[in-house]
């Protein structure tokens, strides 16, 4: 597509994404020449909304880094897309809450990644890094807190995106078990700028427009900042091998939603969704899916998920890069400074 000024020896995958976006702008900004890879059907205009966060000069930004388009299913494109390549930050996963989206999260999470590593062995890079999620951790906890000590239990978790992201962990520790180099970083809920009508950016787009309703369910959070900055001091470190939570706080999701809207100037939300109310949504929800053929927006794991009430710690980095999170109060007024609903 276009071509840095200098030959990249770092490679970033998910480059159109949230943290992809955000993990580019941090590394030009360092003076790193970098290469991503996009799809033949990327849309970078929120690629270059998130740069503009950054500078003035977004094209200047966007024009620096090396586009190699391939996708992780494309092996000959992947080879060209590594050569002279020394780091891996592997960010690029396909989320989604639909079981009818099971097989093309599979492809990409866990059989994408499986290309990553395999590559990433045959060109003997120097270190890899993969963004997991905390949803591959056992959260079926009796008390304290989740930490990198609970592994994954598939009786409790049959989350089909849980279950493609862990996939996509076995293939890094088979790669490690192979002599890979790597880390791997496990975020909560990730909040930050851009991509304002996207997973978690709907939550500010909805809160803008007068939601009301709340749940007192419990999951942890953490700035997209705070998870690019853990990622390249990973990749900087003789860490190895190993996983990170990356929780800053943990939240309910009605302090969440409040902490938004008075960030807004907005009303917090009054009306509690109870599990009923949750119930009879995903079912028709699902009905009119089918009837409009069109994507579930609330779907049964969606409905409880928001009731579950899950704390994380993310002790073990802070130990070991001596880590200070940003609170989730900071984080929320800076997305909200930078919010722009017609983005």
């Amino acid at each position: 597509m276009n071509t840095a000024q200098h030959n990249p020896n770092i490679l970033v995958t998910g480059g159109t994404g949230l943290v992809g976006a955000h993990l580019l702008a941090y590394l030009i900004q360092q003076g790193t020449p970098v290469r991503a890879i996009y799809r033949k059907t990327s849309d970078f205009s929120e690629v270059k909304q998130v740069f503009g966060y950054y500078t003035d000069e977004t094209d200047r930004m966007f024009n620096v880094i090396e586009w190699v388009e391939t996708d992780l299913l494309d092996i000959p494109g992947l080879k060209r897309a590594f050569e002279g390549i020394s780091q891996v930050y592997h960010c690029a996963a396909m989320v989604s809450f639909d079981d009818r989206h099971f097989d093309a999260m599979r492809r990409v999470n866990s059989e994408g990644t499986a290309n990553m590593v395999n590559l990433a062995l045959a060109e003997k890079i120097d270190k890899f890094c993969y963004v997991s999620s905390v949803a591959t951790l056992d959260n079926q906890v009796k008390e304290g807190v989740i930490t990198e000590q609970n592994i994954w239990n598939p009786a409790n978790n049959k989350f089909d995106y849980a279950i493609t992201k862990y996939g996509g962990e076995m293939e890094v520790w088979r790669g490690t078990q192979e002599g890979l180099n790597a880390v791997i970083v496990n975020p909560g809920v990730i909040l930050g700028s851009g991509f304002w009508h996207k997973n978690t950016g709907k939550i500010f787009t909805r809160v803008a427009n007068g939601f009301k309703y709340y749940t007192n369910g419990i999951t942890g959070y953490v700035g997209v900042w705070d998870v690019v900055r853990v990622m390249t001091q990973l990749m900087s470190s003789e860490i190895s091998n190993q996983r990170f939570v990356l929780v800053s706080e943990n939240l309910s999701y009605r302090e969440l939603l409040s902490g938004i809207a008075k960030a807004m100037h907005q009303s917090e939300p009054s009306h509690a969704l109870t599990p009923l109310m949750g119930k009879l949504l995903w079912m028709l929800d699902t009905v009119s899916a089918v009837v409009l053929r069109r994507p579930k927006t609330f779907t049964k794991r969606m409905a409880q998920t928001v009731h579950e009430q899950t704390f994380y710690d993310s002790g073990k980095i802070k130990k070991e890069l001596l880590f200070t999170f940003e609170p989730m109060e900071a984080v929320i007024r800076r997305c909200v400074h930078d919010f722009n609903p017609k983005d």
